[in-house]
């Protein structure tokens, strides 16, 4: 991938928080402008596929779920 070489100002505070918890920063923030990026893009291809064929039904949503996370026992199932 190429690398563009930019400045941006952020909060003191959130540049300590960063360099805490890993030693690229670059790297880092990187990583998290193109997870934001990613979960706009999906909130779009929701929104389409919601104006195309109506909004997901709570069966819809318990199948996504199931898929994502795995199948939900009910309270007290062992």
């Amino acid at each position: 991938m190429v690398t563009k070489k930019i400045t941006i100002t952020l909060p003191e505070e959130l540049v300590e928080a960063a360099r805490g918890l890993t030693d690229n920063l670059s790297g880092y923030a990187a990583e998290a402008l193109a997870a934001k990026i990613r979960h706009a893009l999906l909130g779009q291809e929701l929104d389409r596929h919601e104006q195309e064929h109506g909004f997901f039904s709570e069966a819809d949503i318990a199948a996504a779920e199931g898929e994502l996370f795995g199948e939900k026992t009910s309270a007290g199932a062992a």
